[in-house]
């Protein structure tokens, strides 16, 4: 099998970069790929990072100490602000405007501090919520949760801060739901339930589900961001989706095969499979335990779409190194190798700061 391809830097070489939340899932990625291209990372972030540092330093801190991220952002050239708070579990409303909005502004504070320029901001397709596909970069927003609303003000605290110009730059990408090897969520929960012989079809799953496979974003956001200045906004968002879109039931279609398993050809009614999951729902409520069932990942999985678009992406000349059915028949084989043995850690932002001394 080629590896995949990766999208190299075109213009600055060996810049000092500071990453938010770098830590996480998809800061992982980033080490990889940046670290690779000659860059120095510092990575700032509330967890010691679970993977090897090559060229990069971690600092402990949280998004919203305004002090501790101008004393760590000190000699930075750029700034990825991936830190959030983003589950949809053990978060209260104020958190996730404290952490996406209140600590973007500080973000920016901080860059202000030093003269730094240069910001990407990791927002979310959640921005779009009720409103109607197609859903482009230009589309109304209406969030219709605390995540999607308090990413979308971490996104207007961004623009009267590049309309300030001195060659101020903001990137903006919104993914939509984003899966691969080294993740614990959705796409997790559905492999480990087909693995286990415990999934059940319900419905026709004809529904749409975009999906951003992490080591394409990783690579479109590169891609974007290394770009030479004049071929950049001073303020520019970029939803990211790979394409073509597939269905509930391609998607579980595609887990079949990498597993190499039958697709079953049965499936149950939408009620049906809302009444199965009422007993977990019940659980849930008595215990605060965040199960792998429950009747709102059933109306998730099978009822609802998701539908984004990212024509913008394609005209910018970016075109995905990995195919979606091939995205998600790596993360199969990375669970078979080793995932189905670890046990997902979720890191949820405290209701208040966490103020690290030096």
């Amino acid at each position: 099998m080629a590896a995949p391809r990766r999208v190299m830097v075109r213009e600055t070489i060996g810049v000092r970069i500071f990453i938010t939340g770098g830590s996480g899932f998809i800061g992982s990625y980033f080490h990889d790929l940046l670290t690779s291209a000659g860059h120095e990372l510092v990575i700032y972030d509330l967890v010691q990072p679970p993977f090897t540092l090559n060229n990069a330093t971690f600092i402990r801190g949280d998004v919203r100490d305004g002090a501790k991220l101008k004393r760590s952002m000190a000699g930075c050239d750029r700034v990825l602000a991936l830190a959030a708070a983003h589950h949809d579990f053990g978060i209260d409303h104020d958190t996730y405007f404290a952490v996406n909005e209140r600590g973007t502004q500080l973000i920016c504070d901080a860059m202000d501090t030093h003269g730094i320029r240069d910001l990407c901001f990791y927002s979310s397709c959640a921005v779009f919520g009720d409103s109607k596909p197609p859903l482009r970069e230009d589309s109304p927003t209406a969030p219709n949760s605390p995540y999607g609303a308090s990413k979308l003000a971490g996104e207007k605290v961004i623009k009267p801060w590049s309309d300030q110009g001195q060659n101020r730059r903001a990137l903006i990408i919104r993914p939509t739901i984003t899966f691969g090897p080294r993740n614990f969520a959705n796409m997790y929960s559905l492999i480990r339930q087909i693995h286990n012989k415990r999934y059940l079809q319900i419905g026709p799953g004809s529904n749409i589900k975009s999906l951003s496979y992490v080591e394409n974003i990783v690579s479109a956001t590169n891609f974007l961001w290394m770009r030479p200045e004049s071929d950049r906004a001073p303020f520019d968002i970029y939803n990211y989706i790979d394409k073509p879109d597939l269905n509930s039931r391609q998607i579980a279609e595609a887990v079949y095969a990498a597993l190499g398993r039958k697709f079953p050809s049965f499936s149950i009614p939408m009620g049906l499979g809302l009444l199965l999951a009422l007993p977990f729902d019940i659980v849930i409520k008595l215990t605060g335990k965040n199960l792998p069932v429950s009747s709102a990942r059933v109306k998730k999985l099978a009822g609802t779409e998701t539908r984004f678009e990212a024509d913008k992406l394609t005209a910018a000349g970016f075109t995905p190194p990995i195919p979606l059915t091939e995205g998600i028949a790596r993360m199969v084989r990375w669970y078979l190798d080793e995932g189905r043995t670890k046990q997902a850690v979720w890191h949820l932002p405290p209701a208040q700061p966490v103020i690290v001394a030096d």
